[in-house]
């Protein structure tokens, strides 16, 4: 069997669907300002296409580090950017746009890392043994999609709050009432929280707070 490169890896569906959320994400990110209908449409659809790669990576053996760092990262630069604008939209809640921004990338970011230096393939892949939340949280995928979708809800209905209150159901604008519906998950801060303290709760053996793996022109490890 030939030995996969990185090229092949590059070039693996599930990424390539990711290559195409960043386009959306992108396209979103340029409309968001003055046209809710082309920015929502187009960063619900790359939404939805982070449920697609997930299936495709598991269906066609194509899971990588790679994928799982581009689809993390999309995810928090397109939650980000929406924060953002919500903060010009909101300016007098604009403190807590950041902080949620802010925790949102710290988090993911330790958790991220904490996935490669203890050599997991997958930041999915918690024991149950290191937090019964977050194995929870990551393996049980009903839950984590209802989390997830939940948090995106709430801001996205902010976001269309801004220019229209849309249909009406019992006399209340529908989009409004999915915001508030949605406001006790608007953001797991929990689960961030829960993910930091496990990130500092690990032995110095296996997280080496110093040491950043590269490679310099030779490819030979720095530490």
């Amino acid at each position: 069997m030939s030995q996969t490169t990185a090229k092949d890896v590059l070039l693996y569906v599930p990424n390539l669907i990711g290559y195409g959320r960043i386009i959306l994400a992108i396209l979103s990110c340029y409309y968001m300002p003055h046209n809710y209908v082309a920015a929502g449409a187009c960063y619900v659809v790359s939404g939805l296409l982070d449920a697609l790669d997930g299936h495709a990576a598991r269906y066609l053996n194509q899971t990588s580090l790679f994928g799982a760092m581009l689809d993390m990262l999309t995810d928090r630069c397109a939650t980000a950017c929406l924060l953002m604008t919500l903060a010009m939209f909101y300016p007098q809640y604009a403190f807590w746009f950041q902080m949620s921004t802010a925790l949102d990338i710290a988090s993911h970011w330790l958790h991220l890392h904490t996935t490669i230096i203890s050599g997991r393939t997958s930041h999915k892949a918690i024991d149950l043994s290191e937090n019964p939340i977050l194995h929870f949280y990551y393996t049980n995928r009903l839950f984590l999609f209802f989390m997830c979708a939940g948090n995106e809800l709430f801001y996205v209905g902010l976001y269309l709050l801004h220019f229209t209150a849309g249909p009406t159901v019992l006399g209340m604008s529908l989009i409004k009432l999915l915001t508030i519906v949605s406001t006790p998950i608007a953001y797991n801060i929990v689960i961030d929280c829960i993910t930091i303290q496990c990130m500092l709760q690990k032995p110095n053996h296996t997280v080496k707070w110093m040491c950043f793996t590269s490679f310099n022109h030779n490819h030979e490890q720095i530490c």
